[in-house]
């Protein structure tokens, strides 16, 4: 009987934290997302401006007002924009594959657990 509850409980923290690692890996598939869309829109700007003199007048976009920036300025602004994405979608990526794995591991060890209750009520 105290095998039954056991493999109760550990059914049920099972299911817990698959859930709980299911969400939080939705969670890093959409702010992975956000960050290719940040990434994009910075390389596609970047490449908009590349073309322009260095002389020519660039605004920043500040909350509701622009701020006047060198062409230089705006360029590594967007590099570091582009750097700092690419950085986050790694960590976030690197999480993903260990809450994956976790789950994996919790899987294994109810199986082992349910052989050896197989093995035992033999």
């Amino acid at each position: 009987m105290s095998i039954d509850l056991e493999l109760k409980k550990a059914f049920s923290e099972l299911q817990v934290k698959m859930l709980d690692t299911q969400q939080k890996a939705k969670l890093s598939d959409l702010q992975i997302d956000q960050l290719t869309r940040v990434q994009k829109l910075a390389k596609l700007t970047g490449a908009e401006i590349s073309p322009l003199a260095p002389s020519t007048r660039l605004y920043e976009g500040v909350g509701r007002m622009f701020i006047l920036q060198s062409k230089e300025d705006i360029n590594n602004q967007l590099t570091d924009k582009q750097k700092t994405a690419d950085e986050k979608i790694k960590e976030l990526e690197q999480r993903k594959v260990y809450l994956e794995r976790s789950v994996k591991e919790a899987e294994d060890n109810i199986r082992e657990m349910l052989l050896s209750r197989r093995h035992t009520a033999q």
